[in-house]
């Protein structure tokens, strides 16, 4: 019973940082809304901002960016998309303007470059 409560608290803390952040999304992709889980077919924690972009959110005490990357990715190709972001939770910011966005260096310089850097 209380491995079931830690997963439950666990579950609840993910879903509320996902809450948090897709609330911030908003104020540029109105649309946006926390996805259903979907096992190893997942598209990411987060839908509506573009077709192009997939969000993974974490919120965990020990980064895992390696591995949340490749999770990343991994939902990425599932959802057929161009960019995957990692967004994790910065400890001791509450607010969501706060918090980690994370890629990969490559798609950083995509991005750069499509904006004219």
């Amino acid at each position: 019973m209380t491995r079931r409560c830690v997963v439950s608290k666990e579950k609840a803390k993910g879903t509320s940082f996902e809450t948090a952040i897709v609330n911030y999304l908003k104020t540029w992709y109105p649309m946006a809304e926390r996805r259903t889980l979907h096992g190893v077919l997942d598209k990411g924690d987060i839908a509506g901002t573009h077709p192009a972009l997939v969000w993974e959110c974490k919120n965990q005490k020990k980064l895992e960016l390696s591995q949340w990357l490749l999770e990343t990715e991994q939902e990425r190709i599932n959802a057929n998309a161009e960019l995957g972001i990692l967004v994790v939770k910065r400890r001791m910011y509450g607010t969501a303007s706060d918090q980690y966005a994370v890629v990969r260096l490559e798609d950083m310089i995509q991005l750069l470059k499509k904006a004219g850097y």
